[in-house]
């Protein structure tokens, strides 16, 4: 049994910062409806790569869902998915604020109809605000909200973070604004709306040098692989490779300097706080990086380990997939696919909780396959009904 066994997700959502919820959620144990357009889900087209059809990118965020086919632009699928709604406990959008109220699908149409549904809006600037009406893209949001400022070499231009990480850490944040909301509303007896942006939870990354920049004034500049508060915390290269160092404390720098046989270091007054450490970072990382050099990479990090010093190899994603910490930890899930056959999918981190772990529900479901199984199921109808909204164009089936 899965924690969200009794939660019904009705997701209107694209793309990856809701997919990306709403993939939690089932994993969690929820039953999750899958809205999409008789075309699909965007990402279904964003590749190569694809597999028999399947591109990777959609594979990635929709397993356990059922993909139900409707034609919002339809009045009788507008009808459905507002019933669908009146059924469901919570449900995610991202449409551009505005847009859903000419369906009936906004939360004020909802809520009087369905006072227990919880209704996430994800949008890239808010319901509020000069910018609101303005669509929302994980690379503008970006470069928007300061992270491609503090991201690439000291010297070169600003860089985007290789994943879409503010939409990931959206649809994280959206997770936990439904989970709180489900949690008030066994106390209230009532839903509740969350207006969630790329814009707010980017701004809210920036974490510390938000705040540096607060407390000094100073503009946060781009250090490469470099930290702006700890020194030595950054990529250096060893005569084989790259690795990555995290000296995170005063006690690991002394055996640090002494492990690779720079114990001049752990005994200058000058970098014997971290303080000074980044006072004096240009020194400290010419010398560690001259040293570094000249050993193998292997060698040093087991010499590093043996110190009890932070660091590891810097992977591409197949060196990650064959370390044997993945095959520990269980990083992949197998799951059936109707066409594809076994298929492996990246595994989600509560799968270790002690109770009720998160589990793949399912495959990534093909376009409109459970339309018939959820209209039937949820709302009663009929298969003439459905075959009748199939013939005129309310609603697709999956192809047989």
């Amino acid at each position: 049994m899965g924690a969200l066994d009794d939660i019904t997700v009705l997701d209107l959502s694209r793309v990856l910062a809701g997919p990306f919820c709403t993939q939690m959620l089932s994993d969690l144990g929820a039953t999750v409806w899958k809205i999409e357009s008789p075309w699909g889900d965007d990402t279904r087209r964003w590749g190569p790569p694809f597999v028999e059809g399947e591109s990777a990118y959609y594979l990635s965020t929709n397993r356990g869902k059922k993909s139900v086919a409707v034609n919002l632009r339809d009045a009788r699928g507008q009808e459905l998915v507002q019933g669908l709604a009146r059924k469901a406990d919570v449900l995610i959008e991202n449409f551009k604020v505005g847009d859903l109220a000419r369906y009936g699908l906004d939360y004020a149409s909802l809520s009087s109809a369905n006072p227990n549904l919880v209704y996430a809006s994800i949008t890239g600037f808010g319901q509020t605000g000069p910018r609101a009406s303005e669509p929302g893209y994980d690379a503008v949001l970006q470069g928007m909200t300061g992270l491609m400022s503090v991201t690439g070499a000291a010297d070169g231009p600003p860089m985007r973070v290789g994943v879409a990480v503010v939409d990931l850490m959206t649809g994280l944040t959206t997770t936990i604004g439904v989970l709180s909301a489900l949690h008030e509303r066994r106390a209230t007896g009532r839903g509740k709306s969350l207006d969630l942006s790329l814009f707010d939870v980017g701004v809210m990354a920036m974490v510390n040098l938000a705040q540096s920049y607060l407390a000094d004034g100073v503009t946060p500049p781009r250090l490469g692989t470099a930290h702006a508060q700890i020194v030595p915390y950054q990529a250096f290269e060893a005569s084989d490779g790259f690795f990555m160092l995290a000296v995170g404390n005063d006690a690991q720098f002394v055996r640090m300097a002494e492990a690779v046989g720079l114990p001049e270091l752990a005994q200058d007054d000058r970098l014997r706080t971290n303080a000074g450490r980044v006072a004096h970072r240009d020194e400290v990382v010419a010398t560690l990086s001259a040293a570094f050099a000249a050993w193998p990479r292997e060698d040093l990090l087991r010499t590093l380990e043996r110190s009890t010093v932070p660091a590891s190899p810097i992977y591409d994603v197949p060196e990650v997939m064959r370390d044997p910490q993945a095959d520990a930890r269980g990083v992949l899930w197998e799951v059936d696919h109707p066409t594809l056959g076994s298929l492996s999918l990246v595994a989600n981190p509560l799968r270790h909780a002690s109770q009720s772990p998160a589990a793949p529900a399912s495959h990534p479901p093909l376009l409109g396959e459970h339309t018939a199984e959820v209209l039937q199921t949820a709302l009663g109808l009929s298969e003439s009904e459905i075959t009748s909204l199939e013939r005129e164009g309310a609603i697709s089936l999956r192809p047989e």
